[in-house]
């Protein structure tokens, strides 16, 4: 889109919302970081959107392969001829100043299997392929960077937890928990816009094609499976407080880990208010309707096509 049309709509799209309610207690310079990456993410889905529509294969290939040469070396490629790969550069560089180098390595190792999951969702969407519930939930918790988003818990906590707590089984679950709310909401609201436009990847649409539900049970499902994420978070947070009063009696560091611990599950509870008000005040989903795939469905003004 044209700096002017970018203008125009991203107020009312909300985009740095929706991370306000989830990094509490971050400061203002990684949270501006989150809030830029946040957007970048939703710049790349409409370019990959954008790249399908087109038939712009090779313009893809090479957009994926410039995403993956920033992660390894962000600081190179800031000056990238490509927006979307300068950007990132950019996010990657002052996300990753508030830890150590072993949170950025692990951010990296979650990152790239982002990158390969859109590939391996724009040959589907290329294709027409649809695929099953199964594999669309696995291929979903990377599209939508469950990993990313749990590990910027860390340094907006300001601490870097040990493995033995980060992989701790009731923190996982309800972190992941919080990740699988947002996914399935988000398809929940995208439906009507996804099944206008002919889209194949939404948890809505694999359960109408695979498992022969009309469009209203198929939406149905998917609440019911956005309502259970919340049970499951509910009733994990205590044991996820419980490990946090275990971990503050262990060790120098303990309180300090008890506290990082505390800071990441106030904000994974924060992720479902988040989430719920960003989808209700986004232009981005206010749609039942898409005539012209060329262009979002959001934009109405010719200008903005791409």
């Amino acid at each position: 889109m044209s700096p002017s049309i970018v203008e125009r709509f991203a107020d009312d799209l909300r985009y740095t919302d929706l991370v306000a309610g989830y990094y509490l207690g971050a400061t203002d310079e990684l949270l501006a970081a989150i809030a830029d990456f946040s957007a970048w993410f939703f710049a790349l889905d409409d370019r990959h959107d954008r790249d399908v529509v087109h038939g712009r294969s090779e313009a893809w290939r090479e957009l994926c392969a410039g995403l993956h040469a920033v992660l390894a070396e962000p600081h190179r490629h800031r000056r990238h001829a490509d927006p979307l790969v300068s950007a990132l550069a950019d996010c990657l560089v002052r996300m990753g100043s508030h830890l150590a180098d072993t949170w950025n390595s692990r951010f990296t190792e979650h990152f790239h299997p982002v990158v390969d999951a859109y590939d391996r969702e724009f040959r589907n969407r290329a294709h027409h392929t649809v695929p099953n519930v199964a594999e669309y939930v696995e291929l979903r918790r990377l599209t939508f960077a469950h990993e990313l988003w749990i590990d910027l818990l860390e340094p907006t906590a300001g601490c870097e937890l040990p493995a033995s707590l980060r992989n701790d089984t009731v923190f996982r679950r309800a972190a992941l928990v919080t990740q699988d709310f947002a996914a399935w909401y988000n398809d929940l609201c995208s439906l009507p816009k996804e099944l206008a436009g002919g889209e194949v990847h939404n948890l809505g649409i694999s359960l109408i094609c695979h498992e022969g539900m009309s469009p209203r049970r198929a939406a149905a499902e998917v609440h019911r499976r956005v309502s259970g994420c919340v049970e499951i978070f509910l009733a994990t947070e205590p044991a996820v407080l419980a490990l946090a009063d275990r971990t503050a009696q262990t060790g120098a560091d303990g309180a300090r880990y008890a506290a990082a611990i505390r800071s990441c599950l106030f904000n994974m509870r924060n992720w479902f208010s988040s989430v719920y008000w960003f989808h209700q005040e986004s232009g981005r989903y206010r749609t039942e309707t898409w005539d012209d795939r060329s262009t979002p469905p959001y934009v109405d003004d010719l200008e903005g096509r791409s």
